[in-house]
């Protein structure tokens, strides 16, 4: 799954998303892409879950076209 958090501009933001998908899954595997501001996870956790815990620690997440 992707999404794009425009909110997210530096690599303490990355680190913050990061660690807020790790609550959820820890196994979950995390990729953040700062400069198109687009992260994938790839998680057996439903993805309405990871958009909540995303938007708990601050972040605007919407669905990455």
């Amino acid at each position: 799954m992707q999404f794009q958090i425009d909110n997210m501009t530096c690599g303490g933001c990355a680190k913050g998303v990061t660690k807020a998908i790790h609550s959820v899954d820890p196994q979950a595997k995390v990729d953040v892409d700062l400069p198109q501001k687009r992260v994938t996870v790839e998680s057996g956790v439903d993805r309405s879950a990871v958009a909540a815990v995303l938007e708990d620690a601050g972040f605007s997440p919407r669905p990455a076209a």
